[in-house]
């Protein structure tokens, strides 16, 4: 072995020794480790808004849940009977607030939020947002408009359907969901379903369960 190439391995050697001890110190719970930072909490003022839509609203809430979503998304359709369960059991106790996140590639997302709003606009929004989970698997993850779907889904609600087309057509519907993704944009959001609950980003699969557990933790604060 020449002494240059035994140099350059007790330099490796010492590099590697250095890293590794490093590595060591800096593990989660030893002494002298670097504490794990907690992630920062979300502009409240950006999470919900004056004009937000409040599934549900009681006086006394002491936890709000936040989901930014696509009604197009399946990860979304899929996530929603849990959601629609939580709310159904800790409705009295906790406000659930939907924002809109339409994805741009899904041809029919935004229509199909402008749609949810429009019916909102006649006192109808929750049971047009239930209808367009309920019959996703018809129109979701397709390349051709929906919108005639989505003016028989108005019908069968019975709202004003010229109302609801001339809703659904005003650019003042189309700006209030767009703000919405805008929202989500700046809080970081890139993929639906993304939950927060009292303002922490919920990290994992939003199963029932999970949800569950980060809404018990909250309220047991």
């Amino acid at each position: 072995m020449t002494k240059n190439l035994k140099v350059s391995l007790t330099a490796v050697a010492v590099v590697a020794a250095v890293l590794g001890a490093l590595l060591f110190l800096n593990r989660p719970g030893l002494p002298g480790a670097a504490p794990e930072q907690p992630a920062a909490a979300a502009d409240p003022a950006l999470l919900v808004r004056p004009d937000s839509h409040k599934l549900t609203d009681p006086a006394d809430s002491k936890v709000t849940v936040v989901e930014f979503l696509d009604l197009e998304c399946e990860a979304c359709g899929a996530a929603y009977p849990d959601v629609e369960r939580l709310r159904a059991e800790y409705g009295d106790r906790v406000t659930f607030v939907l924002r809109y996140f339409p994805i741009p590639g899904h041809v029919n997302a935004e229509l199909a939020a402008r749609a949810v709003e429009a019916a909102g606009r006649q006192g109808k929004l929750e049971l047009m947002y239930q209808a367009m989970y309920e019959t996703q698997a018809r129109w979701g993850d397709q390349r051709v408009s929906h919108r005639e779907t989505f003016l028989g889904f108005a019908r069968g609600l019975e709202l004003d359907v010229a109302t609801f087309e001339a809703d659904l057509d005003d650019p003042a519907t189309v700006d209030r969901v767009l703000a919405d993704r805008e929202d989500g944009v700046a809080l970081g959001v890139r993929g639906t379903p993304t939950f927060f609950v009292n303002g922490a980003r919920f990290s994992g699969a939003p199963t029932y369960d999970g949800l569950k557990a980060a809404l018990d933790a909250e309220l047991g604060k």
